[in-house]
């Protein structure tokens, strides 16, 4: 069995990581943002936090989310080159029932939230969280917006 390493936390730079570390560590971050408000909004069955979950976190919600985030403008020009760095990552992995392009978008959405987290911009992730939370309250993607 491999053993955990002990590691020291040290201030690292973002610019300088890879678009997928960012996205493993936004995907993260992102999940539990939904996970607290689905709980604080009075869900508390295990089944339905998943299904509820799946409208904000799904590939297609957040392909959806971040390309609505790029036609309002919404972005910075740095959080623009991390979102296409994230998207334009070669993964060897792929998501299910989802199309490579929704993938992608949904990769660079949350190198995005990572980014963001690791520079410890937090009052700017509460802000997209807290936008993509109204957005998918109160409309949503279509289910063929995103394959």
């Amino acid at each position: 069995m491999l053993k955990p390493k002990v590691l020291k936390e040290e201030k690292r730079n973002p610019y300088t990581m890879s678009a997928l570390t960012l996205a493993y560590l936004g995907d993260g971050v992102y999940e539990v943002y939904i996970r607290r408000h689905l709980v604080k909004g009075g869900i508390v069955k295990p089944q339905m936090l998943q299904r509820y979950a799946t409208h904000y976190v799904s590939a297609k919600a957040q392909a959806w989310l971040i390309t609505k985030m790029e036609q309002e403008d919404m972005l910075s020009e740095d959080e623009l080159d991390v979102f296409h760095r994230g998207r334009n990552a070669k993964s060897h992995t792929h998501a299910k029932n989802t199309s490579l392009t929704t993938y992608r978008l949904s990769t660079g959405f949350e190198a995005l939230i990572g980014y963001l987290d690791l520079l410890g911009e937090h009052e700017r992730v509460d802000q997209i969280c807290q936008w993509c939370i109204e957005q998918v309250e109160h409309g949503g993607a279509s289910e063929d917006e995103f394959n």
